[in-house]
């Protein structure tokens, strides 16, 4: 699962979800797709965090030089 993209986990996290939801699986089973989901909620913070990092050291300065700071969507580009 590690090499997996974000929309690739989030793809299978939503599948997951479906199932439980269905509410026809065992318990076991119940249980097992739930801890898979788990790990995939956890890769696709992973992935994200790594995003706003990237996003973090791509920002440039109004003087051309790049910056570190926080990415807001609020904010104009």
């Amino acid at each position: 699962m590690a090499k997996e993209t974000f929309e690739t986990s989030l793809k299978k996290l939503e599948e997951l979800v479906s199932r439980l939801e269905n509410g026809d699986l065992t318990l076991e089973e119940s249980l097992r797709c739930f801890e898979s989901g788990v790990k995939r909620v956890s890769r696709c913070q992973e992935l994200l965090a790594a995003a706003e990092t990237r996003v973090q050291q791509l920002t440039r300065s109004a003087d051309g030089n790049l910056e570190m700071k926080p990415f807001t969507a609020e904010e104009d580009t």
